[in-house]
């Protein structure tokens, strides 16, 4: 019977699931709900849903018996963290090789396709992290929204209710943003927005969502807007320069993806491109694959198969 090889993308808003063969062809993919947090009231029953609900999804697309649960190897990534996880997926299936961590790796495989690089993850929060060709990997950032996740969008959007704060107490210049936000989330005022924030009415990635509005206000010409994404951009490269730094320390080129919403903003996207390539040998780049294909071509590693992706699909949010 062929080999048959497993990789899963388990984040905060959905599950992910590549099945390929032995030669790098991919299967089937298949979608299930979000998988990050297995404590907690149903979280086991949430958990165990979610991947059984993707693979079997890519199980049949990939023609395979609707039954299938073996895999020659499997990698798993979670951005939950894996520790409380890999006794359930073995639960579930009989698994060669498996290895359980983190989204950020997988995240890093996919968008380099396997090769040495870096990522900077910018979305809710951020983070940056990297491998070089003997395999060591380095991070910085990723602390959460109390002591780090700059340039992150909650970072941004907490930046921008400064400004506005400032400004209703005189202390600060003018903004568009104050319209825009208040507009987007029908606070009042800047100190009923700030109140609001505190409850569980606007959850972290809501708050982060809101940061779209400071992209918008710097193409309208906002200049409050525009320092601030200068400022998130500059974060970000600094992140990219600690990672390289640690990894990185011939001439040689080194490939860094982005990845994460708060990348959609073109002047922040540009501006960190410019940034980071002023060091000679940085490459600023889209992700090749997505973090399950990346999950995928770690599941071919564990294997000792250093192969190519063939036909591997896009992967949305």
């Amino acid at each position: 019977m062929a080999r048959i090889y497993l990789g899963v993308d388990g984040g905060q808003s959905s599950t992910t699931a590549l099945i390929g063969d032995d030669s790098g062809r991919v299967l089937g993919m298949g979608r299930g709900g979000p998988c990050n947090h297995v404590e907690g009231p149903g979280g086991r029953e949430k958990f165990l849903n979610a991947i059984g609900g993707c693979v079997s999804g890519a199980v049949g697309q990939a023609g395979l018996p609707s039954n299938h649960r073996v895999f020659h190897a499997a990698s798993m990534g979670f951005s939950g963290g894996p520790a409380d996880k890999l006794a359930l997926i073995r639960e579930l299936y009989e698994i060669g090789k498996l290895d359980v961590t983190t989204d950020a790796l997988i995240a890093l495989t996919g968008a380099t396709a396997g090769e040495p690089g870096i990522i900077v993850i910018a979305g809710t929060g951020s983070i940056a992290y990297g491998r070089n060709a003997t395999g060591q990997t380095a991070r910085a950032g990723g602390w959460g929204y109390v002591f780090g996740d700059e340039g992150g969008g909650f970072d941004l959007t907490r930046q921008a209710l400064r400004a506005i704060l400032r400004h209703e107490e005189g202390w600060g210049a003018p903004t568009a943003l104050r319209d825009k936000l208040l507009s987007a989330t029908g606070a009042s005022n800047a100190n009923a927005l700030l109140h609001n924030f505190y409850t569980t009415a606007f959850p972290r990635p809501q708050i982060a969502s809101y940061s779209k509005l400071i992209d918008e206000a710097a193409r309208e010409g906002d200049g409050i807007a525009l320092e601030l994404l200068k400022r998130a951009a500059r974060e970000l490269a600094s992140l990219a320069a600690a990672v390289r730094r640690q990894l990185f320390n011939g001439h040689g080129v080194v490939p860094i993806a982005t990845i994460g919403g708060v990348f959609k903003s073109e002047f922040l996207r540009e501006h960190f491109r410019a940034l980071v390539e002023l060091e000679d040998g940085n490459r600023v780049q889209a992700p090749i694959h997505g973090p399950a294909a990346g999950a995928l071509l770690e599941a071919y590693r564990l294997a000792g198969l250093p192969l190519t992706l063939h036909n591997a699909p896009i992967e949305k949010d």
